[in-house]
């Protein structure tokens, strides 16, 4: 290409060992993390806990990106949150005794991304459909509401951040 970019992730073909029916996901999560990964690039650690007009602060997107990630497919597994998810997610943006820095939390997105990849490509497609229920209060989905959920709260928590992080530069 001209630019020496790349295209989007979902214009550079199918994943291999992702069903089909679920290359949407896998390439939005992925192009999610390339977009996040360049943004946070050289982003200021002490810039993580700022809000701009009293929104969502970068620590907290970034902590709910990995949160949400982890959540929902652990809902889309069968399984029930653990003792230390309910924890995280009591937790996510707010002030701890433990200092993060924004290349920890990337990298935790990262890995949650990898997770999310692993377990797409384990998927029966025949099973996309099949019930599946979300949080305390059991509300009904399916596996591939949950998946699809997953990609497309990525990418409007990336869009929030995008912003965010323009404004925080900008000052």
């Amino acid at each position: 290409m001209a630019n020496d970019k790349l295209p989007e992730v979902w214009l550079r073909g199918p994943l291999n060992n992702i069903p089909a029916l679920l290359q949407p996901v896998a390439h939005a999560l992925l192009q999610a993390r390339e977009e996040l990964n360049e943004l946070m690039t050289g982003f200021p650690d002490e810039l993580l806990w700022e809000k701009v007009a009293g929104m969502a602060s970068p620590g907290f997107h970034l902590q709910h990106l990995t949160g949400v990630l982890d959540r929902l497919f652990t809902y889309a597994r069968i399984e029930t949150l653990t003792p230390e998810q309910l924890n995280y997610l009591a937790a996510e943006g707010k002030p701890t005794i433990k200092i993060y820095t924004v290349a920890e939390l990337v990298m935790n997105v990262n890995n949650q991304v990898n997770q999310a990849l692993i377990q797409l490509s384990q998927v029966d497609e025949t099973q996309l459909t099949d019930n599946r229920r979300v949080g305390r209060a059991q509300l009904p989905s399916t596996l591939i509401g949950l998946y699809t959920h997953s990609a497309e709260h990525t990418m409007r928590h990336l869009g929030q951040l995008i912003v965010t992080v323009a404004v925080l530069k900008s000052r």
